[in-house]
């Protein structure tokens, strides 16, 4: 059974920044990704950035060169860095998991290519 867990949210000024973290327990060495989504009021879940089995690392437009996703040495912890936020990123943000591979065929910033999700942190940024 996989369990993500998520934390660092918080509520920050713009311009600060934040570290989230995804614990994720249960065949972590079987995820072929994970990612971070966000979500906004009344808008519906995007992708934010992702890593695969590879290290390789995938980022939404609107934050590529603010965000930075990484993972922990032993592959199990999820983190991803953000500098420079903008009131636009206030949302709740998930940690997702893919042990199924359709995230790695198409689907890298989807939530079809995710099978297991965190329950959220939320990310406040005030002007």
């Amino acid at each position: 059974q996989v369990r993500l867990a998520e934390s660092g949210g918080g509520s920050v000024q713009a311009g600060e920044s934040l570290r989230l973290s995804c614990a994720a327990s249960g065949y972590p060495h079987s995820m072929q990704a994970l990612a971070w989504f966000r979500q906004a009021p009344g808008k519906p879940r995007e992708g934010v950035a992702s890593i695969d089995i590879n290290d390789r690392t995938y980022y939404a437009k609107s934050v590529r060169g603010r965000f930075t996703i990484s993972r922990g040495d032993a592959k199990n912890t999820l983190y991803l860095q953000m500098d420079s936020l903008d009131p636009d990123d206030t949302a709740v943000y998930y940690c997702a998991a893919d042990i199924q591979g359709i995230a790695v065929k198409g689907h890298i910033l989807s939530t079809v290519g995710y099978q297991h999700w965190g329950q959220g942190t939320q990310v406040t940024v005030s002007s």
